[in-house]
């Protein structure tokens, strides 16, 4: 499980509203000291203060799932420090967890120190999972099984390697249950493979990250070989520690998802945090969901999640949670840092909520300590400054004389050719954290084409497509410097939801969730000229299961152990 650009996560209201006549000006005064003294831009007046969100979401750590799962981790501690466990005969548990059915635990000793590999055989050619158990050479061993089949006798080899270089291999068979009904119905199709190209080395899957339901991964032959039987809503995200991060839900009968659980792909919680949405919200005290669409870690390894904050005004807010207390130590209320005339009169939803902005990504910029956002109601993104939450530069089809004056200087010029986003998601940072100059980056999107208020109207509906941005902050200009969807036309076009993931090799691995209406996902993995290297359809998905993100992932990460002996 390398770490991901797991960019990350909602289904998004198909309304398009019209802005009322924009007023220019902006109300109130900056609750913080400038920065800077060409920084123009004051806060708005706003309906809720920083205390009263931080009371409407009442976050906190929870320990229900890790306490239901203390005797099993105990079991498993007990059978690490068991000598009678070799590797000709280990320990073996199918689903240790049982949330994770495709997953496996397989424990024994050695008398010599010993590194482990094991090999989940794939049904063809380059479909077969092969892993190293970190942890170097050791006695004791926890080897965590992934990229199992579905109602098959799984052959299982695993390899013990002295530091001579000598090798001894097991072989064991693993059955497993079949696929749970809805994972089963949204059968998966595939064309135009071409595993040689595509980037999935030894052990990648792609991971259908869906909008409601299950979420599961498939090989290049479009086999389940993963699947978590929590439901999960949006999110799911790769964390430092080879965790992920899934938002679900404490009742299955639910339409709430306030559990963000820390988990690995075995199937174990390791952290988890609750929300509620009650005190101060408008629809009389019923709890909603509070994280709606995007999830981040912070270098300090607190999250920073996009919210609604339990007022009229829905999915415009955004709160730093610290890992340590699962406490809220951060607030970012974008009614405060963009124009009045853009929220204040927009229409109301069915839900009597005003989504007026509709964030649905958002990114960390290591280089400069700054956030990149995605509005889909707005056809915008833009950058602030993490810190002092400083506007650096805004990109919109919203024309520039129509942007209070304090705000112009903030808005990229594009260069001729360079798309103005519709209804966009999934937007994200490339070469995060590496050689970038801070006053350049690169990112890529899902542009969903659909003009909402600012995006294209000449071009809305006509097709969809992933598209990869340069960024010249000292110029304040914005390039389009790769896109691929236009020639797919019509029959990609998707209202809402979509992404797309840059790969090590180049390729881009596009999701057009929802092709046809939400009739079926299509994911398109497409070399950097345009070749079609892997299609899959995923059709009969259940009500809102469609496929919102897509990852390719590698089933293991550098910074991953298996301990069941440690808490």
């Amino acid at each position: 499980m390398a770490q991901l650009q797991f960019r990350h996560h909602r289904l998004a209201a198909l309304a398009v509203v019209s802005l009322a006549v924009l007023t220019v000006g902006l109300a109130g005064c900056s609750s913080t000291k400038s920065a800077s003294s060409s920084y123009q831009i004051k806060n708005n007046k706003v309906a809720l203060t920083t205390a009263q969100i931080k009371k409407n979401l009442d976050t906190q750590i929870i320990t229900t799932r890790q306490d239901k799962q203390k005797s099993l981790t105990a079991k498993y501690k007990a059978a690490a420090e068991n000598n009678k466990y070799t590797l000709d005969s280990p320990y073996v548990k199918v689903s240790p967890y049982g949330s994770s059915p495709l997953s496996a635990l397989v424990t024994f000793k050695t008398t010599e120190a010993v590194k482990v590999t094991y090999t989940v055989v794939g049904k063809s050619d380059k479909t077969s999972i092969t892993n190293t158990v970190n942890g170097g050479y050791t006695k004791t061993h926890q080897v965590p099984v992934v990229g199992l089949y579905a109602d098959y006798a799984n052959t299982v080899k695993i390899t013990t390697t002295t530091k001579t270089g000598t090798t001894k291999t097991k072989t064991l068979k693993l059955t497993t249950s079949a696929l749970p009904k809805y994972i089963k119905d949204a059968t998966i199709t595939t064309k135009n493979v071409k595993k040689s190209k595509m980037n999935i080395g030894k052990n990648k899957l792609t991971i259908i990250n869906r909008t409601t339901k299950q979420p599961f991964a498939i090989d290049a032959d479009g086999n389940v070989r993963w699947y978590d039987t929590n439901y999960s809503q949006h999110t799911i995200e790769q964390w430092s520690n080879g965790h992920i991060m899934i938002l679900s839900k404490k009742d299955i009968d639910s339409d709430v998802y306030n559990d963000l659980i820390e988990t690995d792909y075995l199937g174990r919680v390791y952290n988890e945090y609750s929300f509620a949405n009650k005190t101060g919200s408008t629809d009389g005290g019923k709890e909603t969901t509070v994280i709606h669409h995007d999830l981040v870690e912070l270098p300090n390894h607190n999250l920073l999640a996009t919210v609604s904050d339990g007022s009229k005004y829905k999915e415009d807010t955004m709160v730093e949670v610290s890992h340590k207390t699962g406490k809220i130590v951060k607030v970012i209320d974008m009614k405060k840092l963009l124009p009045k005339s853009m929220w204040a009169k927009y229409q109301k939803g069915s839900d009597g909520k005003v989504d007026w902005l509709h964030q649905n990504a958002v990114d960390y910029d290591k280089n400069d300590k700054s956030i990149v956002i995605s509005s889909r109601n707005q056809d915008m993104i833009m950058k602030l400054d993490y810190k002092t939450d400083h506007i650096k530069w805004i990109y919109s089809g919203k024309k520039k004389s129509t942007w209070p004056k304090a705000y112009r200087k903030y808005l990229l010029t594009p260069a001729k050719g360079t798309t103005v986003t519709g209804g966009q998601h999934g937007l994200y940072l490339l070469n995060n954290g590496g050689n970038s100059s801070a006053n350049s980056e690169n990112f890529i999107l899902y542009d969903n084409n659909i003009a909402v208020t600012n995006g294209n109207k000449q071009t809305s509906g006509k097709y969809s497509q992933a598209v990869q941005y340069h960024v010249n902050q000292k110029k304040m200009t914005i390039k389009q410097t790769w896109a691929y969807g236009k020639s797919l036309g019509k029959t990609n076009f998707t209202s809402v939801i979509g992404y797309a993931e840059k790969q090590s090799n180049g390729n881009v691995l596009i999701d057009f969730g929802y092709k046809n209406g939400g009739q079926e996902s299509n994911i398109i993995e497409v070399t950097k000229s345009g070749e079609q290297v892997f299609n899959a359809t995923m059709k009969n998905a259940a009500a809102k299961a469609y496929a919102y993100r897509a990852y390719r992932v590698p089933f293991y990460d550098s910074a991953y152990k298996f301990d069941a002996t440690k808490s």
